[in-house]
């Protein structure tokens, strides 16, 4: 893992360089993943927002539980509502997105994209 070290300017500096090999032989481990971004729109607070918020969170944390979802972020804004990192592929996450109770009454928008990870990758405790 690559250490950083911030300084009082905010400007982050690396504390340990990187060579080309160790780019080449992370990269080489990457895997795909399906990466979901919901934003709020606004019909946010229609009518029952509030009950159909709370079936898209039991969902939600119902997928992470099967592990569909590999790392689950609730975003604190106005504008964004979340991000996800699925372990399934983009065609089957834009499915099971759909059927998000949020998505489907338009509390919420939702773009899925392709992207790479790589194993172990955690965060931290």
């Amino acid at each position: 893992m690559i250490e950083v070290e911030r300084q009082e300017e905010g400007v982050n500096e690396m504390s340990s360089d990187v060579t080309d090999d160790q780019i080449q032989a992370l990269a080489a481990t990457a895997k795909p993943f399906s990466l979901v971004q919901l934003r709020w729109s606004s019909d946010r607070y229609q009518d029952g927002a509030e009950a159909i918020e709370l079936e898209h969170q039991r969902r939600m944390v119902s997928l992470r539980a099967e592990g569909v979802i590999a790392i689950l972020c609730p975003v604190i804004s106005d504008t964004v509502a979340g991000v996800a990192i699925m372990t399934e592929p983009l065609e089957r996450a834009r499915q099971i997105m759909a059927a998000d109770p949020c998505v489907q009454a338009g509390i919420m928008t939702c773009e899925v994209l392709p992207c790479l990870g790589f194993p172990g990758d955690t965060l931290p405790e």
